[in-house]
């Protein structure tokens, strides 16, 4: 290094210096490609990588020397443990050594930041899998998913990552979309308290976290990857923004562009939202991200670019800070364009200001910066003892009892034919971002790293059990059909485990790039659920699946049914203990059941035109509603009642509920408030969450649930474009589910209209006694 890089005047390393300070004196120093550099990531291995990003072989170039990518430093550092399978120890020291040559060849020394993916934990070989995103929602309880993303938070500064990829944000809006297994439920309230929770673990253990995809990705027309967003400014704001916005107030320092475009422009060059919006509007200092090769989308996909270096310039102007994952548009393009006066340097400097920010925040730039893993990376454990434990709690917590007729629990032991694709297969378990799935598939001779049993494993611990899979999730054949119509014939109990296999891009049935034309079981599993129920044998449907499903027609005659979504590693015990009363399950659903009509997209979450009515055929009611779930002991609900009749529209209301367990098991109820507004200036939901809260009952314990609720959560977008709260009626609901309200309170909001911003009150507090 020269001596001008070195010197001790220099006030950029000097860690006790404002971080401004810092940034400003290092920028003055730098050239104009070594200013460009730190906007690019790097992904060794993409080229031997599975597909693991949309195009990604498309736009893989001959990868060149690291040392001449790195020669006048770099940004970002992508996947260095999710690209391939490799122990952690080695995976940290080669880290390491990949951060000491950045150190030792290029003039300012300044390390690269390390991201991952960490939707269900941190997606690195022998790594926790922990529950999906829907699990999450299901739980209803923000403290458990915290608890989570500290551990995986953890895992990750051990190992030298700095960034994770997570969570998604995206409120699910059409159920056939193939990433609502990556969404955490279909009401932007229950997105935004638990995606903060997330937020607020990942960001206690130090690590960023980037929140996705913002905004509007999920709402893609007709629920396929990647197509165009058609939606209104109100829908926008008041559905796919709100969990966006309370994550950013959970101290969230990164964000990550949609890919999609939003009423015909690209997010990724959109100024108005990740300029205009999230920088004035919501203060955001932090960095944007592009999601993995979104700039060059805007010449290949979208067409609104010319070539790589119009794409740069438009993401660059539009607000995006960092090219992920590997430099291509924001290489020489960029610094052709620049040099020649085509794109302004200053934009790059105001990009360039937020990566040395997060690296100053991050410890990045200080003298003492040590790239050496803790304790020398020696006896990393990626999958102990308290993250199985933290997975196995979440997985319990999770499930959701739809339909009981008696059949459960199984208490006593059972001749049980445990049957269906989803029986015996580890797969089962996970989401299409768990390691195993995401990367691991492409590595078929290397072992799965962790222990991840199946349900046929766990129900043959409690029960005498035959196994027959029946068909495969996207086909099978007559004779096996015929076996597992055998075994069931001859059991007492038939335990049918159905549902989605998660892959990437037409690997799977769910999962990125894997969308439903319809909502019907994949293959033949609707077949073979029909001839299991003619056996006449009670059938327990247990569905682990990405998305709900529509079972309108065997609903009616199966003897219970049970969804986990994806839960994870320890999913499978979790099940046997529901299962066996063990555990009483808990789970409520995150996103709604379709009734009959396969191709219903639909949500709870519609305007009043959006329900049954008699001027179409379609009947949108859902088979199961947001918010469902059923226990082995129900909970009586003693009374609900607010302190007065008016709400100032600048002040609270007070909700009391009191609940009582009059059964001899321990039990769980989810009280949820739902608000209904009569008539306002727009067409508004007939009603949308504003709270809910898990409370656990003692056999014979009565507990009061006190909820304040602030004015500001009656907000809406009026007909001006700007969020408002209006004096007039509104009215309370609080039930057990969206489709099961035991008390609706008529109150009146007193007081002038008010409008609201960034800064409102998003979540009542709970008060439980």
């Amino acid at each position: 290094m020269t001596t001008e890089a070195t010197t001790s005047a220099e006030l950029w390393r000097d860690p006790h210096a404002a971080a401004a300070d810092r940034v400003r004196d290092l920028m003055a120093r730098m050239t104009l490609p070594e200013k460009i550099a730190q906007l690019q990531g790097i992904w060794v291995g993409i080229d031997s990588a599975g597909e693991m990003a949309p195009h990604q072989h498309d736009l893989i170039v001959e990868p060149p020397d690291f040392d001449e990518l790195t020669r006048h430093g770099i940004g970002q550092l992508t996947r260095v443990f999710g690209t391939r399978p490799i122990a952690p120890e080695v995976g940290a020291h080669s880290l390491a050594r990949s951060q000491r040559q950045i150190i030792a060849s290029t003039r300012f020394g300044i390390p690269a930041m390390v991201h991952e993916e960490c939707l269900t934990g941190l997606a690195a070989w022998q790594a926790t899998a922990f529950p999906s995103p829907l699990c999450w929602g299901a739980s209803f309880e923000p403290d458990l998913v915290r608890r989570m993303t500290s551990l995986i938070g953890g895992s990750m500064r051990r190992l030298g990552v700095h960034q994770g990829l997570a969570p998604v944000l995206d409120v699910a809006r059409d159920l056939r979309w193939g990433r609502v297994e990556e969404t955490i439920a279909e009401d932007p309230h229950l997105v935004g308290t638990i995606g903060a929770a997330y937020v607020a673990g990942l960001e206690s253990a130090g690590i960023v976290a980037t929140l996705k995809h913002f905004a509007g990705y999920s709402a893609s027309r007709g629920g396929r990857n990647l197509a165009p967003v058609s939606i209104g400014p109100r829908e926008l704001a008041d559905v796919l923004l709100p969990p966006f916005e309370m994550a950013l107030h959970a101290g969230a320092r990164s964000v990550m562009n949609s890919y999609t475009d939003n009423d015909g422009v690209p997010v990724a060059a959109d100024p108005a939202m990740l300029t205009d919006l999230l920088r004035d509007g919501y203060g955001f200092t932090g960095t944007v991200v592009a999601d993995y090769f979104a700039v060059p989308f805007l010449y290949r996909l979208h067409a609104v670019a010319t070539d790589r270096e119009d794409a740069a310039a438009q993401a660059l102007a539009a607000g995006i800070d960092v090219e992920l994952p590997t430099v291509d548009c924001y290489g020489d393009p960029l610094l052709t364009a620049v040099q020649e006066g085509r794109v302004d340097e200053a934009l790059v400097d105001r990009a360039l200001t937020r990566v040395l920010a997060q690296k100053c925040e991050l410890g990045l730039l200080d003298p003492d910066f040590s790239p050496e893993p803790d304790n020398g990376a020696a006896g990393i454990d990626l999958d102990d003892a308290d993250s199985r434990a933290v997975a196995r709690q979440l997985a319990e917590r999770s499930i959701v009892l739809l339909r009981n007729e008696g059949v459960l629990p199984l208490t006593s032991r059972r001749r049980v034919a445990v049957v269906g694709p989803r029986a015996n297969d580890p797969g089962a378990m996970l989401g299409c971002y768990s390691f195993p799935l995401h990367v691991g598939k492409h590595h078929p001779e290397v072992p799965m790293g962790i222990d991840v049993p199946t349900v046929l494993d766990a129900l043959g611990d409690d029960h005498d059990v035959v196994h027959a899979a029946g068909c495969t999730v996207f086909g099978g054949t007559d004779a096996d059909l015929r076996a597992a119509v055998e075994a069931a014939a001859g059991a007492e109990v038939c335990v049918a485990v159905l549902g989605d296999e998660a892959g990437l891009f037409g690997g799977g049935s769910s999962g990125e790039g894997c969308d439903a034309s319809d909502l019907r079981l994949p293959g033949r599993q609707e077949e073979l659920l029909e001839a299991l129920i003619a056996t006449g044998t009670p059938v327990v449907l247990v569905l682990l699946s990405g998305r709900p499903y529509e079972l309108s027609r065997q609903i009616d005659r199966l003897a219970a049914a049970v969804c986990g979504f994806y839960p994870g590693e320890e999913g499978a015990a979790a099940l046997a203990a529901v299962l066996s009363g063990r555990v009483n399950p808990s789970g409520r659903l995150p996103v709604s059941f379709p009734g009959a009509g396969a191709t219903q997209p639909s949500t709870y979450l519609t305007a009043p035109l959006g329900a049954r009515s008699d001027v179409s055929t379609v009947d949108p009611t859902p088979l199961f509603p947001f918010g469902h779930g059923l226990t082995y002991a129900p909970v009586t609900w003693v009374s609900v009642t607010a302190d007065a009749a008016e709400w100032p529209t600048d002040g609270t209301c007070r909700v009391v509920t009191t609940l009582r367990n009059d059964t001899e098991l321990p039990t769980t109820e989810v009280v949820q408030l739902y608000l209904h507004d009569p008539v306002a200036e727009v067409a508004r939901p007939v009603q949308a969450l504003v709270g809910a809260v898990k409370v656990d009952l003692e056999p014979g314990e009565t507990r009061t649930v006190t909820a304040v609720v602030h004015a500001d959560q009656t907000s809406y977008t009026g007909r001006a474009g700007r969020r408002q709260v209006d004096p007039g009626a509104v009215e309370l609901r609080v039930g057990r589910s969206s489709g099961d309200i035991d008390t609706a309170i008529g109150l009146t909001m007193t007081g002038p209209r008010r409008e609201v911003g960034f800064d409102r009150v998003f979540t009542p507090t709970f008060d439980l006694n």
